[in-house]
């Protein structure tokens, strides 16, 4: 059982977590491939997604905006798509539309009446700015990947994030759905998590996750954690 009360931070990973990203990239993939005469399964095209996401991110930093593009890139190349005019920015210019879980903004107004509020994402501070006026509930901190120079599941985020907050790890509760990208390196770091296991259309293509110490609570969702804090 988590202590709820012994935290004063909770930090949240955003995309996934917060936002629905998967029926962001959907919504902005789909009007695109559709223009191209081009079908492709949902579970296919965020596969493809998450792999050169992935790819992008663990190399040399560049930022989200630049792995955006690359990702358009390499979907229409694999397609036989030839990009025209701005198509290779539909990704990057569709982020800061990407739909708010329907629990998300309730739960966070909720848990600010108790705890400082704290975004560490893999974007560009820009992307997370458009992103914000969504959310609506304003936070104390947001470290991105473009801050940091990397992209989680590197440690230095979460080095970074302790720094700027001032704070021992034993005072922040790590909130996110990516078991990959969060939870793994938030365990292997001593941080307590909280896995926000929302339903995921990419589980089904599935890239198998390791974790050697499990998240130590497991919810459905944002509205399931604030009545388990009892709010």
């Amino acid at each position: 059982m988590i202590d709820f009360e012994r935290y004063s931070h909770l930090s949240f990973d955003c995309y996934g977590t917060l936002i629905d990203w998967e029926a962001g990239i959907l919504g902005a993939l789909r009007p695109f491939l559709e223009r191209h005469s081009v079908k492709l399964a949902d579970e296919q095209l965020l596969a493809l997604y998450s792999r050169y996401e992935e790819e992008g991110e663990g190399g040399d930093y560049k930022p989200y905006r630049e792995i955006l593009r690359n990702i358009m890139n390499r979907i229409a190349s694999g397609l036989g798509i030839v990009l025209t005019g701005t198509e290779v920015d539909v990704l990057a210019e569709s982020v800061g539309a990407w739909p708010v879980f329907p629990d998300t903004v309730q739960a966070l107004e909720k848990l600010k009446t108790r705890y400082k509020l704290v975004i560490l994402s893999n974007v560009d501070d820009d992307l997370f700015a458009e992103t914000a006026k969504l959310l609506t509930v304003e936070f104390d901190e947001v470290i991105t990947a473009q801050q940091v120079g990397s992209y989680k599941p590197a440690p230095q985020n979460f080095d970074f994030m302790l720094k700027k907050l001032g704070v021992p790890r034993g005072k922040i509760l790590h909130v996110a759905q990516s078991l990959f990208h969060d939870h793994a390196p938030a365990k292997a770091l001593g941080f307590t998590s909280v896995w926000i296991n929302r339903p995921d259309i990419r589980r089904a293509t599935g890239r198998p996750t390791r974790v050697e110490s499990p998240p130590d609570l497991e919810v459905p969702d944002l509205k399931s954690l604030v009545r388990a804090i009892g709010l």
